[in-house]
């Protein structure tokens, strides 16, 4: 480092010896002076004197510094400003006339064994020999700090020593020249220090010695300087070098912590890829500087006493937060604000990212990367961008899903049975983005959970209300959508429980209105069908062969639909034959008689095992309807009049939904007597009624038949004239 002595000569340091010579022409020039002159032009001069001289030691001040890179001026202002400071008190409010200044004592573990000889006139001591011949500028330029420091030292106390003895009384030019001198080639010896921090984690490297010999400086100092002496002397106020050291710590993490992403332009301009290749760049580096502190700088400075890693880690801590929070306020759109979020909690965040395990951690505990409220902004930020997102993907399924009804195309059929892409996209759309959102925190999960789950819910009677009303409506399409939605409804629910509330509804709705059409196309087949029932051509023909045959067509589809929902179809289409059978047959559009009666109950018993055969072969669990038929075929066909009370009375117990008009409608069937009937009805009110009791207490789930049948009010009138 150059020395300031290029800038100003008189700024020269000298050895003791010299400075004795060269300061004693200069006190007789300034006695032989005052006798020649007055008095009062005296003390005129001396006034000028000290003006001219505080120019010339701010312009030589201010030369010297210039010298030193600006990154390193806050080494320097302490010890220069505290001198201009204490050279205006020693000029303009030194020490009061007689007043003598106790000589100050060097800790001799600083000066290693150097002496010291201290009187009113002046002091002598002898440079250490290792240094015998150079310069304190040369010295800091060949990185002996030590040395460079324990001369300064000795010049510092000889200084103070001559100051405090008034030897400077008559000529206070000197001591401000020699004063300026020192404290110019203090701050020069800082800013190598400062020079060693920033060169340490360069390509190439400080020695560890020269570690070793900066840890002993700073402690040197601080044991020359343990604390402010009481005269407030600017020589002897201490420099806090190691407060220096750890700020020359904190510049250069910044520094290096500012050059992955040098030529970045903006968050904007690069966008998400362009950020993640900054942070990862950034984390790479941090890892390789740490991990050289770990190895090689900590181990320099150990001998010392220097907590080094712990100052490097706080100072890389600092500067990534700092950059991070640089890069946060540029961060646009909901992928860059994840990478963010995401690179601050699982990658600067992992437990190895500071050092493998079991390295010893600051006691007291690193700050948050980054502040609770940036934290919060930028989670807040990242939800709400979420929300557009995740809005967007439901629409591009729909779009996708209308995509393969234009197409005509079928589903695929995956392990028997029907599948839509529609749940693997909403599965994997829910799962990916709870999952990214729970690697950063428990609270951004949630809070991407019940956005997911409300736009699902948003979504699905849209896409309802989409499928139903394009012509893409079909038996297998119906079924893969059945099966998408309880798909969703197990997956999702059993997976995120707490979305039940909000996703049960919409779900359930949705599967019972495909439901609702599977089994509409059916009916409007099936029902013209029924129409032939207790006719002539009924009692003549195979008239069932064609229904069932359409039924086991339709359980084809059903197959391939999940259950429970296929069972709890194929008992809605079992039900629906019985019921449309006994609406049929309760309003015939022949009276039967004698002959014809018995021909139409075995007809009719012969078709209630035919169905109940067919759907027990199917699968159906629906056992509780085969007795519907069969009952009303024995009533029909009954030939002992009182046997009718008992299959009336098993018809009510077996479905307590029965009413009153269905009985009337049953026995006008059977056409009995006026007397007959009205003695039925009245034995069978209490059974009605106890039944109506159950139907609204304690019927079994889902056990509707005789309430959906409507008795035609012309049969009604014709049992009243009965």
């Amino acid at each position: 480092m150059p020395s300031p002595q290029t800038e100003t000569p008189g700024l020269e340091l000298q050895s003791p010896k010299e400075a004795e010579e060269s300061q004693t022409p200069a006190q007789g020039s300034r006695r032989t002076s005052s006798r020649k002159e007055p008095n009062a032009h005296c003390k005129d001069g001396t006034r000028l004197g000290l003006g001219t001289l505080r120019q010339a030691f701010s312009r030589a001040s201010q030369r010297a510094l210039t010298q030193v890179s600006k990154e390193d001026t806050g080494l320097f202002r302490p010890s220069s400003c505290s001198l201009f400071r204490s050279f205006r008190q020693a000029l303009d409010g030194g020490p009061a006339a007689g007043h003598v200044q106790a000589t100050p004592e060097v800790p001799s573990g600083v000066m290693n064994g150097v002496s010291q000889q201290a009187s009113t006139g002046a002091a002598s001591e002898e440079l250490k020999p290792e240094a015998e011949g150079k310069s304190v500028a040369d010295l800091i330029t060949e990185r002996q700090l030590l040395a460079a420091f324990e001369q300064l030292l000795r010049l510092e106390t000889r200084l103070v020593a001559e100051k405090a003895s008034r030897t400077f009384e008559q000529d206070p030019t000197a001591f401000a020249r020699r004063a300026m001198d020192v404290c110019l080639h203090y701050d020069g010896l800082a800013a190598e220090l400062s020079a060693i921090v920033r060169e340490t984690l360069g390509s190439d490297g400080v020695d560890a010695a020269v570690l070793a010999e900066l840890a002993r400086v700073v402690n040197a100092e601080e044991e020359a300087h343990p604390s402010p002496p009481d005269d407030g002397d600017f020589l002897r106020t201490p420099r806090h070098w190691r407060q220096h050291w750890e700020e020359a710590v904190r510049r250069s993490a910044q520094e290096r912590v500012r050059r992955p992403g040098a030529g970045w332009a903006s968050a904007a301009a690069e966008g998400a890829s362009g950020l993640a290749q900054l942070l990862a760049e950034l984390g790479g580096l941090v890892r390789q500087d740490l991990q050289k502190v770990r190895q090689e700088v900590q181990p320099a400075y150990a001998a010392a006493g220097f907590p080094a890693w712990e100052v490097y880690l706080r100072a890389f801590h600092s500067a990534v937060a700092q950059r991070l929070q640089e890069l946060a306020r540029d961060a646009r759109g909901c992928e860059q604000l994840y990478v963010l979020l995401d690179w601050a909690a699982n990658v600067y965040g992992s437990p190895d990212f500071l050092g493998p395990p079991g390295l010893a951690l600051p006691a007291e505990p690193l700050p948050p990367l980054l502040a609770p409220d940036v934290w919060a902004r930028l989670e807040s930020d990242y939800t709400s961008f979420l929300e557009a997102k995740i809005a967007s993907c439901f629409d591009n399924i729909l779009q996708l899903e209308q995509s393969h009804w234009a197409a005509a195309e079928d589903p695929e059929v995956l392990q028997g049975l029907y599948q839509a892409p529609l749940s693997m996209d909403v599965h994997m759309l829910v799962a990916e983005h709870v999952k990214a959102a729970g690697a950063i925190s428990a609270e951004l999960e949630a809070t991407t959970l019940r956005i997911c789950t409300r736009a699902l819910g948003l979504f699905v009677p849209r896409f309802e209300k989409a499928f139903l009303a394009s012509e893409a409506v079909s038996e297998p399409h119906l079924g893969a959508y059945i099966n998408a939605c309880e798909e969703l409804r197990t997956g999702i629910l059993s997976r995120f429980p707490g979305t039940l509330e909000e996703l049960e509804k919409p779900l359930v709705a949705a599967t019972c209105s495909f439901q609702k059409h599977l089994l509409q196309g059916l009916q409007r087949e099936l029902q013209p069908l029924f129409r032939v029932v207790c006719t002539r051509d009924w009692l003549t023909q195979d008239w069932l062969r064609p229904l069932m045959d359409k039924v086991v067509r339709f359980t084809g589809h059903l197959q391939r639909v999940a259950q429970p929902r296929a069972q709890e179809t194929l008992q809605e289409v079992h039900r629906f034959v019985v019921r449309e059978y006994l609406a049929q047959a309760l309003r015939p559009r022949k009276r039967f008689w004698a002959m014809e009666r018995m021909r139409g109950s075995q007809k009719m018993s012969l078709d209630a095992q035919a169905i109940s055969d067919t759907f027990q072969g199917l699968g159906s669990e629906a056992t509780w309807l085969d007795q519907a038929i069969q009952c009303v075929a024995e009533i029909l066909g009954e030939t002992y009049k009182d046997d009718i009370q008992r299959h009336l009375e098993t018809l009510i117990r077996s479905y307590p939904d029965i009413r009153r008009d269905h009985i009337l409608a049953i026995l006008a069937l059977r056409r009995l007597g006026c007397r007959r009937n009205q003695h039925l009805l009245q034995h069978t009110q209490d059974l009605l009624r106890a039944a109506a009791g159950v139907v609204g207490a304690e019927a079994p789930r889902g056990r509707v038949l005789f309430e959906e049948i409507k008795v035609p009010s012309a049969i009604a009138v014709r049992i009243t004239c009965i």
